[in-house]
C-alpha cells in the first residue's frame, strides 16, 4: 500500500491499535546508577514486550514514578547519595506500585529490611534475563489478581473478622489494612482452615511457582500477619506452625461444637 492510498480512517485505525498495544504492555521503571545494567535490563524486557523508562538515581526515580505511574519498579539497592532503601521509602509515601529490589547482597537481613519497607521481591545480581523476566511477571500477576468474590465479612470469633471486600482484618472492632500479599496469604489459609497447608503450596499459590523454595518469604509474611491478628505472638491462636510441614489456620467453623462437647464432658 502506497502512502497516498492510506485514508484518514486507516490512520485512525492504526493509531487505535497502537494505543491498545501500549495499554496492555506493562510499563517498567528501571533504576540503577550503572548505565550498562540499565541497558541490559531494558533490552531484555523490551524483547519480552514490556515498555521501559529509566532513572539513574533515587531522586530521578521518585520523579519518574510521579510523572509516569509505572506498573512496576526495578530498584537498585546500592546507589550513591540516596540508596535503594531510602528511595523505596520515598516511593511508598506516594504509591503502592510493586517494587523489585536489585542487589549484589544476598543476606537475609537485607531482604527483610527491603520487604519491611514495602518491597515486593528481591533479585540478586548477577541475574539471568530469564530469571528477571520471570520475577517481574510473577509480581505483576500477584498485584493484578482479582480479589476473592466473597461479598460478606467473615467472623472468625468475637475477636477477629475478615473483610474480603476491603482486604482488611477487624480486630476488636478496629479495622487494619492488609498488604496485598498479606491478604492473599490469609485468604489461602482461611480457605483451608483446619488443614495444614505445606510451605511449597502456600508459596506457589501466593507468590508463584518461581518462589516455591523461598521459605524465608513465607515466614516473614506469616510474622506480619500474626502481628496484625494475634492477641499473643508467643502463643498464636489463629495461625499455627506445623514444624517441618507448613501452617494451619484454626478450624473456626467447628470450634463452637468442640467447646460445647468439652463443657458437656
Amino acid at each position: 500500500m502506497s502512502p497516498s492510498s492510506v485514508s484518514s480512517g486507516d490512520v485512525q485505525g492504526i493509531s487505535d491499535v497502537n494505543e491498545e498495544i501500549t495499554e496492555h504492555h506493562p510499563l517498567v521503571l528501571v533504576v540503577d546508577d550503572e548505565q550498562r545494567i540499565i541497558r541490559f535490563v531494558q533490552i531484555n524486557l523490551e524483547m519480552e514486550g514490556f515498555r521501559v523508562i529509566k532513572a539513574h538515581d533515587g531522586l530521578e526515580a521518585v520523579g519518574q514514578v510521579r510523572e509516569h505511574l509505572p506498573d512496576i519498579v526495578l530498584l537498585d539497592v546500592q546507589m550513591p547519595e540516596m540508596d535503594g532503601f531510602e528511595t523505596l521509602r520515598k516511593i511508598r509515601e506516594i504509591t503502592n506500585v510493586p517494587v523489585i529490589m536489585l542487589t549484589v547482597r544476598s543476606s537475609e537481613e537485607d531482604k527483610v529490611r527491603g520487604l519491611d519497607l514495602g518491597a515486593d521481591d528481591y533479585v540478586t545480581k548477577p541475574f539471568s534475563p530469564r530469571e528477571l523476566v520471570s520475577r517481574v511477571r510473577a509480581v505483576l500477576r500477584r498485584v493484578q489478581t482479582p480479589k476473592p468474590a466473597d461479598s460478606s465479612i467473615l467472623e472468625i470469633d468475637d475477636y477477629l473478622s475478615v473483610d474480603f471486600n476491603t482486604a482488611e482484618v477487624i480486630v476488636e472492632e478496629e479495622r487494619i489494612k492488609l498488604r496485598p500479599t498479606e491478604f492473599r496469604l490469609l485468604h489461602h489459609l482461611i480457605e483451608n482452615a483446619g488443614w495444614t497447608v505445606p510451605h511449597s503450596t502456600l508459596l506457589t499459590k501466593v507468590w508463584g511457582y518461581e518462589y516455591r523454595d523461598e521459605i524465608s518469604y513465607l515466614r516473614l509474611y506469616i510474622n506480619y500477619l500474626r502481628k496484625k491478628i494475634e492477641p499473643d505472638l508467643s502463643e498464636p491462636r489463629y495461625i499455627i506452625t506445623e514444624r517441618g510441614m507448613g501452617y494451619r489456620f484454626i478450624d473456626f467453623q467447628h470450634q463452637p461444637e468442640e467447646r460445647e462437647e468439652q463443657e458437656e464432658a
